[in-house]
């Protein structure tokens, strides 16, 4: 695969387009700003979360191309906030100025099939899974894979968005109408069940260069499919966590990407890595990063997609990072007065349940340099 390439570095004072105005888009242009970067945010409201502090803001859909090439003509280089921008809007803006990650590297976190593929082809584990297309081709793969298991959109889906669970007793039939999978979504995957003891993830920075920065691996709880708590450093076996490192840093130099990639795994009962999805962009079990961190996977993107040499991704103390979801946002009064507590809130005027409003990092004692 090509490599995503940025050869002359991008100097402050330069804009950042971001596509996308959610939370991560809000955080990277904070940090881009402390760099002495503007930022343009593309997205599809004026009261997104990035919008609101953005130096520019185009509002647009992704299908419109005159928005699209007017916003490339306003930036020196892009990155995307989320990995479901269409692959059209990417494209067009890469005939025009670098973006990163590249459209080649999108295209595969896009497709769980094509992650995975990508992941076995480099010798890296994954659940077992296979493709399905209809219900007849999901019954005869839960045959093959066994049950418990979980069908998936193999696009779209997200915070628990596009999945049911399949046991013994599951009516294939119905359990593919539940999925919501079809031709929008490319089908469907079925994945075989894995004994995991706990999840976690990695997130790797890479320059053009070649220069690579990985930060610790964390551990990630749910609750309802959606990221509860991150536990900053993961309690895993140093071997563990070198596995761990190696594979994020495999996935990330085989894909060729310039900016983050967030490799989510399970650690499984004899203390070994199966890798399950990937992202390749700022995730939210990094967020610790900003206060925690010697260098904040924002910033790190930043320094990545510019050209600039990477920062330090060590950690100054062990960390414990909660999403502040749907109406637990109420209880920021509380914490802003915790001096162990550093409070984001996103700007999100609508609460919802499920919906990210910000998130709180509790820090431990710090390191002795």
């Amino acid at each position: 695969m090509p490599s995503d390439d940025t050869k002359t570095p991008i100097a402050p004072g330069a804009t950042i387009g971001i596509l996308g105005g959610g939370q991560l888009g809000r955080m990277t242009a904070l940090a881009a700003a402390n760099l002495g970067y503007r930022c343009h945010i593309f997205c599809q409201s004026t009261d997104e979360p990035a919008a609101q502090i953005a130096d520019r803001v185009t509002i647009a859909d992704f299908a419109d191309a005159g928005a699209l090439d007017a916003f490339t003509v306003d930036i020196d280089v892009a990155t995307a906030e989320f990995e479901n921008v269409p692959m059209a809007a990417l494209e067009r803006i890469a005939r025009q100025t670098p973006i990163h990650p590249s459209p080649s590297v999108q295209a595969i976190a896009q497709n769980r099939l094509l992650e995975k593929r990508f992941a076995n082809k480099l010798g890296i584990a994954t659940a077992p899974f296979r493709a399905v297309s209809d219900a007849k081709a999901l019954s005869s793969a839960i045959v093959e894979i066994g049950t418990p298991a979980i069908l998936k959109t193999v696009r779209f889906g997200y915070d628990g968005k596009g999945q049911v669970n399949i046991d013994a007793g599951t009516d294939s039939s119905q359990a593919w109408i539940n999925s919501g999978a079809g031709p929008d979504t490319c089908g469907g995957v079925l994945e075989g069940f894995v004994d995991f003891q706990l999840e976690i993830s990695v997130i790797v920075a890479r320059a053009s260069n070649g220069e690579i920065a990985a930060f610790v691996p964390v551990e990630n709880r749910h609750r309802n499919h959606i990221l509860n708590e991150t536990i900053i450093p993961a309690a895993i076996p140093e071997t563990t966590a070198t596995a761990a490192h190696d594979v994020a840093i495999r996935l990330c130099e085989g894909l060729g990407v310039v900016g983050l990639l967030t490799v989510e795994m399970f650690v499984t009962a004899d203390e070994s890595v199966l890798v399950n999805e990937i992202a390749p962009r700022p995730h939210n079990s990094g967020h610790w990063s900003i206060d925690a961190g010697r260098t904040s996977q924002y910033e790190q993107l930043v320094r990545a997609i510019c050209g600039l040499p990477l920062g330090d991704p060590t950690r100054r103390c062990d960390a414990v990072m909660k999403n502040l979801i749907g109406n637990e946002v109420e209880s920021w009064r509380d914490e802003i007065s915790d001096p162990r507590a550093c409070l984001h809130l996103y700007g999100k005027t609508e609460i919802r349940p499920g919906r990210k409003m910000g998130h709180v990092t509790r820090l431990g004692a710090p390191f002795n340099d």
